[in-house]
């Protein structure tokens, strides 16, 4: 029998992975282009300005938030995988044990 908290507990850290995944990594594929293409990197602002950032910064920020990605989906599906065994319900003890007897 498995672990119905510890299944949602993990499905929402593993989508909360993948959303932060995919919303930071659009926000800093421009950087990622710009970088590879030109190797210098500008910001726009939303009156057509340009301005000179540095792409090693902006790389390890976009690091840093893939790290955190991949954290969260890991952590989600270890946390997942441990909810689907199901080992945590069962292994309570008769005196612990709240609700009606039987």
């Amino acid at each position: 029998m498995s672990d119905t908290r510890l299944i949602i507990v993990g499905s929402a850290l593993t989508f909360a992975g993948f959303l932060l995944g995919g919303i930071t990594g659009t926000q800093y594929q421009q950087y990622t282009v710009q970088a590879d293409q030109f190797g210098v990197c500008y910001n726009y602002t939303p009156d057509s300005q340009a301005i000179k950032v540095k792409c090693d910064e902006k790389m390890q920020d976009k690091f840093f938030f893939l790290a955190v990605s991949l954290g969260l989906i890991g952590g989600g599906v270890f946390v997942l995988v441990k909810g689907i065994r199901g080992k945590w319900d069962q292994n309570v003890k008769s005196d612990e044990m709240v609700g009606p007897k039987k």
